[in-house]
């Protein structure tokens, strides 16, 4: 059986295999929503379809909404090619749970699925809708930045400001683009709402679209009035939100459960982008999704879905708990430790007693000290079930190499906010341990040589190339060697750690020392680690 409208009419089958179907019309809910667009999706990777497509499911099978979600995909088209065409939009959804069980429904809350290279016009049309009330984003933190590494506009973002808003190449001009065709038809309201991982990120997908929009204004390619229009809050928002639920990649034990139902054409698929999906999404139970309440437009009811709304302060609290402390920090420090020590599962490094030991000394010995609370959230609360619950899911199989990914613009925010806390407190730095071995750890994972001396491939980064010159020529087995020269230039630099890591609590030398001891052999992080986790 093949994934696909048709498919659906035959009930017996998907009974047969435990997956629930959609109990709402769904072609009404087409016709619907291409009459009355209330609500478009940029970025359609497995985070969208396992959580904002999910919630809206619920709601139209709640009857509490009519129309669906229209997704678009403005970075890699192949993901609408084969992940939407060819199978009518529709998508199975896998719950894995921490006991074991999983549930397995298909997701067909989405109306249209568009690619915004060749789809652009449709695109426009939809912006038009005075009906439309939301346009949402998961496009990655790097997917809101106009400029390159060394600070210029990237090309096609410099060619949009250039030529203005008629036929713009980038992604965000696209996007500026379209609101500047809301507002020539009569600028109706919208709220545009990034649900990202990056800290405040509604002022930074504010702050790309008022770039643009300046650039436009100031060489008279559009009416001078559109700025004024995204910069009124009562006309254009750019609500914060806080999303987490922990998406993996496709795996191969679902594709095979799936294909042991009887689905066809289970099979993943990486693009030529390098970005991993299927016709199925694997994902777990547990998911936060907390958004400042600015909505000119109205929104849907996805408060009725479990969605928190709340206001900006409150979500920036939210925020900061997760991302610099409960989860992400924890995260990461998995993420390098395992690829040095050979896990390709988060689940199997929860057996690791020392890797245990280090999340935990990060999470409530040296995070919590300095968390604030978001009052709607208990951060010990959230941070047992992230330790407890969450992470040692075995039917998670969610890798330390999909989290490395991107590790140089993630230790910023998800450390380099503790350690300004650390200051803005009066606390001692010096008392830190654990964090400056995660950096250690992380620039030994940059040499791309695990901890048995076997070599691996470093997940992508955009600083990679940067780093590694830094880092060139060192290898394990060389630690009578001296490695400042090395590491200061890192080490010093607040873009990689929020500060200047010898200006406080010796912080720059403590991770050299750790950095050196990491190389004298193999066998040496896993020593290493231990002795730090294990000091009284």
């Amino acid at each position: 059986m093949k994934l696909n409208n048709e498919s659906l009419k035959d009930n017996a089958f998907w009974e047969k295999a435990i997956i629930t179907l959609p109990r709402f019309d769904r072609e009404k809910m087409i016709a619907n929503t291409k009459a009355r667009p209330s609500w478009v999706h940029f970025g359609a990777g497995n985070i969208f379809r396992a959580f904002p497509a999910a919630l809206m499911q619920q709601l139209l099978e709640q009857g509490h909404e009519s129309t669906g979600i229209i997704v678009a995909e403005g970075y890699d088209g192949e993901i609408i090619d084969k992940s939407f065409a060819a199978f009518d939009d529709l998508t199975i959804l896998v719950t894995l749970k921490s006991d074991g069980t999983t549930s397995k429904q298909v997701i067909a809350s989405v109306a249209s699925s568009l690619r915004m290279d060749t789809e652009y016009a449709a695109l426009k049309e939809i912006f038009k809708a005075p009906s439309l009330q939301m346009a949402s984003f998961t496009i990655t933190e790097k997917g809101y930045s106009l400029q390159g590494r060394d600070g210029s506009l990237l090309p096609d973002a410099a060619d949009d400001l250039k030529n203005g808003p008629a036929a713009p190449k980038s992604y965000l001009g696209r996007i500026a683009g379209l609101l500047y065709e809301r507002f020539k038809n009569g600028a109706p309201a919208l709220a545009m709402v990034s649900m990202d991982n990056c800290s405040h990120n509604g002022d930074i997908l504010f702050g790309a679209m008022e770039a643009i929009a300046k650039g436009w204004c100031e060489n008279g390619a559009a009416d001078k009035s559109f700025l004024q229009y995204i910069s009124d809050r009562n006309k254009v928002s750019f609500p914060w939100s806080m999303i987490d639920k922990i998406t993996p990649r496709p795996d191969d034990s679902v594709r095979n459960m799936l294909a042991s139902c009887g689905l066809e054409d289970m099979q993943g698929v990486v693009t030529s982008k390098n970005t991993y999906v299927a016709p199925f999404v694997n994902a777990e139970e547990t998911q936060y999704l907390i958004i400042e309440d600015a909505f000119p437009n109205g929104r849907p009811a996805l408060e009725k879905a479990g969605v928190m709304f709340t206001d900006r302060e409150t979500v920036d609290r939210v925020e900061k708990m997760k991302v610099c402390t409960c989860l992400n920090p924890l995260h990461t420090s998995l993420a390098v430790f395992g690829c040095l020590l050979g896990y390709t599962r988060i689940s199997e490094e929860m057996k690791d007693a020392d890797l245990v030991k280090l999340i935990k000394g990060i999470g409530y010995i040296e995070g919590l000290p300095v968390v604030t609370d978001p009052g709607i959230i208990k951060p010990k609360d959230f941070l047992d079930q992230v330790i407890n619950v969450r992470l040692p899911n075995p039917f998670m199989p969610d890798a330390p190499q999909r989290i490395a990914m991107d590790t140089s613009l993630k230790i910023p925010i998800r450390f380099g906010e503790t350690l300004k806390e650390y200051k803005k407190r009066g606390k001692d730095l010096s008392s830190l341990k654990l964090i400056p071995l995660v950096f250690a750890g992380w620039l030994r994972y940059l040499l791309g040589i695990d901890d048995k001396g076997n070599t691996f491939e470093v997940s992508p980064d955009p600083q990679y190339e940067t780093l590694a010159a830094h880092l060139q020529g060192i290898k394990p087995g060389t630690a009578d060697s001296h490695f400042s020269k090395n590491l200061e230039p890192i080490l010093s630099n607040p873009h990689y750690f929020g500060i200047n890591l010898y200006d406080e609590g010796h912080l720059g030398e403590k991770v050299e020392e750790l950095f050196t001891q990491m190389l004298t052999g193999p066998g040496a992080v896993r020593k290493t680690l231990a002795n730090s986790v294990n000091m009284d």
